[in-house]
């Protein structure tokens, strides 16, 4: 109308534009997992059981490919197979520290609001990982034989190893990022994309074993390389299939156009994810360095209780679980929420947490301490000796997994702040000041003394992680140092700032 205030257009336009951008970002952020908000127990259960049932197809893997190695191939073949595993298993400790880093801080991203440098941490992340794989793995296909010989790997060993370790190291770079996407996806809030695709690769493994091993039709016959063959083409397909997924479903994390300049590694993130993961890598070496010795200890008592040992150590295997799972679960919601500012949530995943963990370990543990000798006869004759052994060191030694519980998810916890030295220190305190030296200057007059150092070892794990989560600094700890004048990130909200509601510290 005429005397009406102008309409300014460009105004108008925003004015308009603006419910529908609300509506779009928040049907973006629902159509992502979502740890900062709801009931945590669910929550908790939906994002550890994947984790979980994850780490179970693993280990079943390796016991499936174990016997078709062993039972059709030989012993040598078998001993070439666990070699080449023991290097890997360093390799992969280390990465496993940098992919925990990257899922804390891609959580922290997420929780929040900061996408887009959730982003730069999966760029830069996803181009260490690929130029360390590749160097790693052309470097470990030349110098396989060498490596192995270092390792004094018997001679009749030695040509089953050297062949099926190259043939693992083709294959590196493809496990090394599928890894990667996987730890990445759980610290978005999503853990069972990552289960699904890890089944795809467990039941191609599986199916492909025999295939490759004995040959079938116009496919030869390739022995211990077929094994090797098999778990390649498993890991490329899943990485493929995976790839493809997220691709199509247009996973917000995803790097599109002008995005792809986050691949070029930023000096301060790469700096984060190395000096952070790291510690945390070598939190797996403290742990399988502490069971090389005890293994060493050990064999002095003979054959009968190595086989004892070893039998239980399977059986370990899958208690120990739930401690794991719940730990990466807990790291992941934590830093979400860390990053949120939501501290009050932290504190409840961290009492919830130990309560799901030890309940889940605690249903493991009586079911293996009641039918201990059920259990043990899968692995044992019932003739022997060592069956008997194996239970007496059951009932001492399975106890000590509710305190290794408690201290895995609470360490768990304190990680997701970037406090990752204290967790390692813990360990190291746990295991080789107090394990160790209790089973060595005793062993000699007490044969127990070797069981009893695993109760007496978690325990001083358990308490040190209490006493650090109650009265430590994690919650000041950063990831990444506080954003420069010309940074992308913000600094997760420590407790009592900036308007956020203060700790509450638990019982």
């Amino acid at each position: 109308d005429r005397g009406a205030t102008p309409v300014n257009p460009v105004a108008c336009a925003a004015r308009c534009a603006a419910p529908i951008k609300r509506r779009e970002m928040a049907a973006s952020m629902s159509a992502r997992p979502s740890l900062i908000e709801g009931p945590i127990g669910k929550s908790l259960a939906l994002f550890t059981l994947p984790i979980l049932a994850g780490n179970v197809l693993q280990s079943i893997n390796g016991s499936v490919n174990a016997i078709w190695v062993g039972h059709y191939l030989g012993e040598a073949a078998l001993a070439a197979t666990s070699i080449a595993n023991t290097i890997l298993f360093l390799l992969l400790s280390l990465v496993f520290g940098i992919g925990m880093a990257s899922t804390i801080l891609v959580g922290q991203r997420i929780g929040g609001g900061q996408t887009d440098g959730a982003k730069q941490v999966v760029g830069t992340g996803f181009s260490a990982f690929a130029i360390g794989a590749l160097l790693i793995a052309v470097g470990g296909s030349v110098g396989a034989a060498q490596l192995l010989a270092m390792l004094q790997t018997p001679p009749d060993v030695l040509p089953y190893a050297t062949t099926y370790l190259r043939i693992i190291f083709y294959g590196l770079p493809f496990t090394l990022i599928y890894i990667y996407l996987t730890m990445v996806l759980r610290g978005a809030g999503d853990s069972k994309t990552p289960m699904l695709f890890l089944l795809l690769s467990v039941s191609l493994d599986i199916a492909l074993n025999p295939l490759l091993i004995f040959g079938w039709g116009p496919i030869p016959a390739l022995g211990i390389a077929g094994s090797a063959w098999a778990t390649f083409i498993a890991n490329v397909s899943s990485l493929s299939a995976l790839l493809a997924y997220l691709y199509r479903r247009k996973h917000f994390l995803w790097l599109h156009g002008s995005e792809l300049r986050y691949l070029r590694p930023q000096r301060q993130l790469l700096g984060a994810l190395v000096t952070k993961g790291v510690p945390m890598g070598l939190q797996m070496i403290v742990m399988s360095g502490s069971a090389v010795v005890m293994i060493g200890l050990v064999n002095r008592f003979g054959s009968q209780t190595t086989a004892a040992f070893g039998a239980a150590m399977q059986l370990w295997n899958y208690i120990q679980m739930p401690a794991m799972a719940v730990g990466m679960a807990v790291s992941s919601m934590a830093a979400q929420n860390v990053g949120a500012g939501l501290w009050h949530r932290v504190d409840r995943i961290a009492i919830t947490g130990v309560g799901f963990g030890l309940l889940m370990t605690g249903v493991l543990v009586g079911i293996v301490f009641l039918f201990s000798q059920h259990a043990l006869g899968l692995f044992l004759p019932n003739d022997g000796d060592a069956l008997a052994i194996g239970v007496h060191i059951n009932q001492i030694v399975v106890w000590a997994f509710l305190f290794f519980s408690v201290a895995m998810t609470l360490m768990g916890v304190v990680r997701s702040t970037g406090a990752v030295i204290p967790p390692l220190l813990i360990l190291i305190v746990a295991l080789w000041a107090v394990r160790i030296p209790f089973a060595t200057l005793l062993v000699d007059d007490w044969s127990d003394a070797l069981w009893w150092s695993y109760p007496l070892g978690s325990a001083i794990a358990a308490l040190l992680a209490i006493a650090y989560y109650r009265w430590g600094g994690w919650r000041k700890a950063r990831m990444i140092a506080p954003a420069s004048a010309a940074g992308t990130f913000e600094t997760p909200t420590t407790p009592g700032a900036g308007g956020k509601a203060p700790p509450v510290t638990a019982t």
